[in-house]
């Protein structure tokens, strides 16, 4: 497992193997797209004939507004996509073009790599299990609040654990972000933050060899013991024996 803190696409036109992302399995196939975003820990296998398109970049590349954006994080919020065959030809259509620019390195090429993502990322939000043309508005917001909530959890894990803190940021109740929540993934916020929590703690575990001790506090535990007896409670094991069984 390792840790990145910039974005990649790998779309594999051909090829088998196995992608590990988040301590997800998902199986290599042909047609088959993967996306992750910074943070996220991943171990990839593939078949020694693959074939396909592979992209890094960062914030500092590409750091779109407001609704770029949304659709950056609404698309990055799947990491595997199977596209129908026209869908994934139009994907690798703008991954040839991004390649022949970056390859060539003519006048604009960068600002036509940014516009290349932009289109992508509209395609691949297009493939996503929540997206429907004529999608209620009240369901666009609830995927919409729950989207910044989790950016939100992304952001400030280490210093807020409680739901009252979230619902503040976004000016809600603790009773509506709730209701958000269980609406949009069946889990009430508290929940959700235990499990980013834990999330957190399985990435520097297996993504660096940093302590536990030092793990805890880099999540805002000083209590390292109460840290441990908290993993041990999400996981079955504790924090040492988990990183032992992964490696």
């Amino acid at each position: 497992m390792h840790r990145h803190n910039f974005y990649f696409v790998l779309a594999l036109e051909k090829g088998g193997g196995k992608h590990e992302i988040d301590f997800t399995a998902h199986a290599v196939v042909d047609g088959s797209v993967f996306l992750l975003r910074p943070g996220q820990v991943h171990q990839l296998q593939l078949t020694a004939d693959a074939t396909g398109y592979l992209m890094e970049f960062d914030n500092t590349f590409y750091h779109p507004k407001e609704q770029d954006a949304q659709r950056l994080r609404k698309a990055n919020s799947n990491n595997f996509y199977l596209p129908e065959a026209p869908q994934f030809e139009q994907v690798l259509t703008v991954l040839s073009n991004i390649f022949e620019e970056y390859t060539h390195k003519q006048e604009g090429y960068q600002d036509i790599i940014k516009a290349g993502l932009q289109i992508l990322y509209i395609q691949l939000v297009r493939q996503g299990p929540a997206y429907a043309p004529s999608v209620a508005t009240s369901t666009i917001y609830v995927q919409e609040r729950y989207e910044a909530f989790t950016e939100l959890l992304e952001t400030h894990i280490a210093s807020r654990k409680q739901v009252m803190q979230y619902a503040d940021l976004m000016n809600l109740s603790s009773f509506q972000l709730n209701e958000i929540t269980k609406t949009a993934v069946g889990k009430t916020a508290s929940v959700l933050i235990d499990e980013y929590i834990i999330l957190e703690a399985k990435r520097y575990l297996l993504a660096t060899s940093n302590q536990v001790k030092d793990i805890a506090d880099q999540l805002g535990y000083e209590d390292v013991s109460y840290f441990i007896r908290f993993f041990k409670k999400h996981t079955g094991s504790s924090p040492d024996v988990f990183r032992k069984n992964f490696t």
